[in-house]
């Protein structure tokens, strides 16, 4: 069987079966069985003004007028545009005829391995719109053979062997696959990516809870838990600029796999290093901080590959939210696994997540947009138009990177910004017990609340800051407003410490300045991919190790202050160092890229 099909924007379009017989739900005379039938989908543009009617209209068969003339005449088309398809070599052919004022045609052509074909054609009237219009359907047998057509015989009911019928239907029947398969690819990324830093921060706390029946049962002292805590940061501190420099070149993908992996089996591995010894136990801690070390910055590679500046801080703020929830539930849950399962259970739970995690990595993650086979012509249109970085690294341009100014902004930045997070998030039950009175219970639960308000107020953030970008303002402004905001806020609110009188507008104080603090989303922490697509891995890295050294150093000049002052002068370094970040960020950073 031959098809021809013409299009018109203006006319109308015509489908031809050379060999077809036209049944509308009655017997036809044998005369007319022996007659080649032909039908013509009219796209009526002489007739309505209306394009919807226009295409319902000429969506209707035209089979009784044809078996009339006995296709003694031709058909007239008139037509601006010429499609011409042919469904000899081919399962699906499919026809879109676009219409003015967003609406489309569509029509249909199908053929089973047995001969017989399926031909739709519906009148979608835009998307997002109402649908109209009735189903209507009709039935053409045909015989693929060549015949002569004043003997041929068709029985319009026989078997499928040899035969087929078309099925035309009117009206809005839109084919919609599975709201899962219309799921942009990009968020399926940045959803793996926030599994990913859940994880990540669950697997972390853990220790903190455990580590009390542990200490118990090991006879350790204070010191020495100090050592354990202290030594995930020795493997943090050093894969930090290394995952960068890794996932630029390999790719974000194998290197965060690489990271959950380690670290879950870190996890998994730390009751039984405990029992071991000391020094099993602290460079599985160390293993375990070298998986973490490399979170980041391949998340960040990722994002910077699969996500537009549009998206950009939207995407970043709902990833760094999964490491407050995971620090929320981490926190919960810990202590009525140890309660009911003992200490053991906590590693052994929280480290077996991250293989069902790789296996949804493995099938839906790809570095690079390119690379996923899965990825429509649209979504892979708009990254690309987003300012989605796709090439790779060679090497890493080390002197370059280290003579510009927004780079030596976001550094100094970091740092100042995580001085007076890590005190915060270290020594908060500290302060709870010891100047708001609160027993370990109460400290424990009230030590939630900031995480919470930090993932609140991360995708605030990050929906103010895409929205502004959307309308047109420039990336620079919109960065340091939003990073002044996280430098100015824990400042504004740290500084009221000193003058509130009871528990609740202390705990309230320290609820917003973290809440503000989550800004910094959308400030510096989204500023790697700005300045530096191709490096966005390495930038996150140098910053990040700047960062944690503040939350070392910053921890341990918090005991040293305390000894010999109040928290009030903790208070003080940390809202002076706000200030300095926030100079530095407005006078250096820009949202220009400056790194090719």
């Amino acid at each position: 069987m031959a098809l021809g099909g013409l299009v018109s924007n203006r006319n109308f379009t015509s489908f031809i079966g050379p060999e077809s017989v036209y049944q509308s739900g009655k017997d036809l005379s044998p005369q007319r069985r022996g007659i080649s039938c032909a039908y013509v989908a009219c796209y009526g543009g002489q007739i309505e003004k209306d394009s919807f009617t226009r295409c319902w209209h000429g969506m209707s068969f035209h089979a009784k007028q044809l078996l009339n003339e006995k296709v003694s005449k031709p058909i007239p088309t008139f037509h601006d545009e010429v499609q011409h398809c042919s469904s000899l070599s081919q399962n699906f052919v499919h026809m879109n005829m676009k219409l003015k004022a967003g609406r489309r045609c569509q029509s249909y052509l199908s053929s089973d391995p047995y001969g017989s074909s399926l031909i739709q054609q519906k009148a979608v009237y835009g998307p997002g719109l109402k649908k109209l219009g009735k189903e209507k359907m009709a039935r053409v047998h045909y015989k693929s053979e060549d015949y002569d057509m004043t003997e041929t015989n068709v029985d319009p009911l026989a078997s499928t062997e040899g035969t087929g019928e078309a099925i035309l239907m009117e009206g809005n029947v839109p084919q919609v696959s599975s709201w899962w398969q219309q799921f942009p690819k990009r968020w399926v990324i940045v959803l793996l990516c926030f599994a990913a830093f859940l994880l990540c921060n669950m697997d972390r706390v853990n220790m903190s809870i455990a580590i009390l029946p542990m200490s118990q049962e090991f006879n350790w002292n204070s010191a020495t838990v100090g050592l354990i805590q202290s030594s995930f940061f020795w493997g943090y501190l050093l894969t930090q600029i290394l995952g960068g420099i890794w996932a630029d070149k390999f790719g974000g993908k194998p290197v965060l796999g690489f990271g959950v992996v380690w670290w879950s089996m870190a996890t998994v591995l730390t009751p039984i290093a405990a029992r071991i010894g000391l020094p099993c136990l602290l460079i599985m801690r160390a293993f375990m901080g070298i998986g973490e070390g490399v979170a980041m910055p391949a998340m960040n590679n990722m994002l910077s590959k699969w996500i537009p500046v549009s998206e950009r801080s939207r995407s970043l703020a709902l990833v760094y939210s999964g490491m407050y929830l995971g620090s929320v539930v981490g926190l919960a849950f810990s202590p009525l696994l140890i309660q009911n399962f003992g200490w053991p259970s906590v590693f052994y739970s929280f480290g077996s997540l991250g293989s069902i995690w790789f296996l949804f990595w493995l099938r839906k993650a790809y570095s690079i947009p390119k690379d996923d086979p899965d990825l429509g012509v649209e979504e892979k249109r708009f990254m690309l138009e987003g300012n989605v970085s796709n090439a790779p690294v060679s090497s890493i341009p080390w002197k370059l990177i280290l003579s510009k100014a927004p780079v030596w902004a976001l550094i100094i930045s970091h740092f100042c910004h995580n001085w007076g997070t890590f005190i915060l998030l270290t020594w908060m039950p500290t302060y709870y017990n010891q100047v708001l009175k609160l027993n370990l219970t109460e400290s424990g639960l009230l030590c939630v609340l900031p995480w919470l308000t930090m993932a609140a107020f991360a995708n605030i953030g990050g929906w103010i800051a895409d929205t502004l970008v959307r309308k047109g303002l420039s990336i620079t402004v919109v960065r340091k407003i939003m990073q002044s905001i996280g430098f100015l806020g824990p400042a504004f609110f740290l500084s009221q410490l000193s003058h509130v009188r009871t528990p609740a507008m202390a705990v309230l104080c320290m609820a917003c300045s973290q809440g503000s603090d989550a800004f910094s989303q959308s400030g510096l922490y989204s500023n790697h991919q700005d300045i530096g697509p191709r490096y966005a891995g390495v930038l996150l890295g140098l910053s990040n190790t700047a960062g944690v050294l503040a939350g070392v150093f910053g921890t341990a000049a918090t005991g040293f202050i305390l000894q010999r002052g109040s928290w009030n002068d903790v208070f003080k370094v940390s809202v002076a160092l706000y200030i300095i970040g926030t100079l530095v960020w407005n006078i250096f950073s820009t949202g220009e890229k400056v790194l090719d």
